[in-house]
């Protein structure tokens, strides 16, 4: 199984876009860790900013999408969008494979590795800083796939 894991749209249909022709143009599954609507009163308009076309273009998805709801994500955003906002945790399993996802905006590293080791998860997906990361710890794998619209610091736009 192919996962594409994302992050902190924002409301950017164009990069949404990019994403879904590349990266996760033969994903089985895609796992947003939030902040998928809307921008957020801190951050700039994201380049294209339609979260009604990108409501949309996720709801017209032919692969199951899970989201863990983020600081930015509102009711109006699941009044918008047909796959379920979880909150503030989303669980997968898929054959041996335990995932937890949450946005990462109230928890530390400390907290994330605390909720890992209680869940007993091989992979902690999380986002909000906008920032990638891939780490390991003991036998936890930590993803921050970045953000494909308002990337922070030296990045590029990213997903994974």
């Amino acid at each position: 199984m192919r996962i594409g894991i994302i992050s902190d749209t924002h409301g950017s249909l164009s990069c949404w876009q990019k994403v879904m022709s590349t990266l996760f143009q033969d994903v089985d599954l895609i796992v947003h860790a939030g902040d998928i609507l809307y921008h957020g009163p801190r951050n700039p308009l994201p380049e294209n900013y339609q979260p009604r076309g990108l409501a949309e273009a996720v709801n017209n998805l032919s692969v199951p999408l899970v989201i863990a709801q983020g600081n930015c994500d509102a009711e109006v955003d699941q009044m918008m969008i047909n796959w379920p906002l979880q909150a503030p945790y989303a669980f997968l399993q898929i054959e041996n494979l335990r995932i937890l996802v949450n946005h990462g905006h109230s928890l530390s590293a400390a907290e994330r590795e605390a909720q890992a080791h209680r869940f007993k998860v091989q992979l902690f997906v999380f986002g909000h800083t906008h920032i990638p990361l891939l780490e390991k710890k003991e036998d936890i794998i930590y993803l921050n796939p970045g953000s494909p619209s308002l990337p922070k610091e030296i990045w590029e736009p990213t997903a994974a």
